[in-house]
């Protein structure tokens, strides 16, 4: 078997994936309904009327602790693949993880302390 039947489904399945949010955005366009009214236009605040500017200012700090969360889950899922096979894993992997883990603490560690939010 070739290289290239082997990973055609693959391949469909990328083209497919990146394709879907793209042409959902343009068919979007052509079907909903474009009907503009004043009352779409205003700013919308719990069902009142806004007082004073709607404008709100945000922190960033939120940012980050959302950056973290995401990278965090993302590390897990693949640190759950590295347990499953904790065992057939030569000792060097088993070094290059624990440095792996390392590293993710002093990142988040320094991300916080930057923030404000550990005594580090």
């Amino acid at each position: 078997m070739s290289l290239i039947t082997e990973y055609l489904p693959v391949a469909v399945l990328a083209v497919l994936a990146l394709g879907f949010a793209p042409l959902a955005w343009f068919f979007s366009r052509f079907f909903r309904p474009n009907k503009p009214s004043q009352w779409r236009d205003a700013t919308y605040e719990c069902g009142s009327e806004p007082i004073g500017e709607a404008h709100v200012q945000f922190k960033f700090q939120y940012y980050v602790f959302g950056i973290v969360f995401v990278v965090f889950d993302l590390i897990a899922t693949f640190l759950m693949l590295w347990a499953v096979s904790f065992s057939a894993l030569t000792d060097t992997a088993k070094i290059w993880v624990v440095a792996f883990l390392a590293i993710l603490i002093v990142g988040v560690a320094y991300a916080l302390k930057r923030e404000g939010k550990v005594w580090i």
